[in-house]
């Protein structure tokens, strides 16, 4: 298993060198197990990959497994999602030795604009010197989980 540590920030506007300088990938990402489960399964296309992904309870730091999978074996597992699923556009951006992934939700949870960070450490990830584009930290909402999210039915109270 692959231990991931990860920040997340809102963001009320995309920064125009962003879009200008970077292209989104679609993401369409789906839950197997409810968003309340300590483990989470979801699947994944991403572009033209799919993946297969299980996460251990956390916010912060948390055990993450992924593995590679077909079109046709990510289209057998969807059904087992029952409609707890996202739709995003991910914007790649450098930031410092980092790469911040910019997620613009679609769909019920539109407007909803959050960037994450990942990090070797939880020290490194103390070090961080946030751009001024972020907003509020949520890295410790549940709210603001991709799994929470995908079994919502709007965008949570605190938004910036």
């Amino acid at each position: 298993m692959a231990k991931e540590i990860e920040r997340k920030f809102l963001v009320t506007e995309i920064p125009a060198f962003i879009t200008s300088q970077y292209r989104a990938v679609s993401i369409l990402q789906g839950y197997i197990s409810e968003g309340t489960s300590s483990r989470q399964v979801r699947i994944r296309s991403k572009g033209e990959h799919y993946y297969l992904t299980v996460k251990d309870s956390g916010l912060l730091e948390r055990e993450e497994v992924e593995i590679t999978l077909s079109a046709e074996q990510f289209h057998a597992l969807w059904p087992l999602t029952q409609k707890r699923f996202i739709r995003k556009k991910r914007f790649e951006v450098p930031y410092d030795q980092y790469t911040i992934e910019l997620d613009v939700f679609e769909d019920k949870l539109s407007g909803l604009i959050i960037a994450e960070v990942e990090f070797a450490s939880i020290e490194e990830s103390d070090k961080l010197t946030k751009p001024d584009w972020f907003g509020k930290e949520v890295t410790h909402d549940l709210h603001y989980a991709n799994s929470q999210l995908a079994s919502s039915q709007q965008i949570p109270d605190a938004r910036i």
